[in-house]
């Protein structure tokens, strides 16, 4: 099946570029500023789009592929924005041996096919797959903007959905 695209229109502010750029200018110079960098742009932006992505390799002076390489490789960092309705499926060993990988299908098929990493075209929901979320005990798991879900069947989604719809 091949995979719907989804965008988000990019909607960062002139207060957040001037934010972004004191940061920068802050670590331009330091070993090992490029973590630091994209954090705090993170926690501005609440991402990492494409736009920010650029403006940190330019006044880096780095290539693009290095700013995208290092965000796109640690899972703390985010390239699409959360949804209001931010979904996150635990997909560790405990959570997926005990159905969690239909619990994330479900889902999907809920939100109209919005697939693991995406948001909805509205802005409305996001869904994560994550990695282990340190609640194996109540496995399989989920969080709907960190509100935590366990013991889960796949029968469930649709009554926990319902609370955010």
């Amino acid at each position: 099946m091949k995979k719907k695209l989804t965008t988000v229109m990019f909607r960062g502010t002139k207060a957040q570029e001037e934010q972004l750029i004191a940061v920068i200018d802050k670590y331009r110079d330091t070993e090992g500023a490029m973590m630091p960098v994209l954090q705090q742009a993170q926690e501005i932006y609440g991402y990492l789009p494409i736009e920010v992505q650029k403006i940190i390799a330019q006044r880096m002076d780095v290539s693009l592929e290095e700013v995208y390489g290092v965000a796109s490789f640690y899972s703390q960092f985010s390239l699409n924005p959360k949804g209001e309705v931010a979904i996150a499926v635990c997909l560790g060993t405990a959570c997926y041996v005990k159905g969690a990988g239909d619990i994330i299908d479900r889902i999907s098929m809920k939100l109209g096919g919005l697939a693991a990493g995406d948001t909805s075209p509205d802005g409305k929901y996001s869904l994560e797959a994550t990695r282990c979320i340190g609640a194996c005990g109540l496995a399989p798991v989920l969080t709907v903007n960190n509100e935590v879900y366990g013991r889960l069947k796949k029968e469930d989604v649709d009554d926990i959905l319902a609370k955010y719809m």
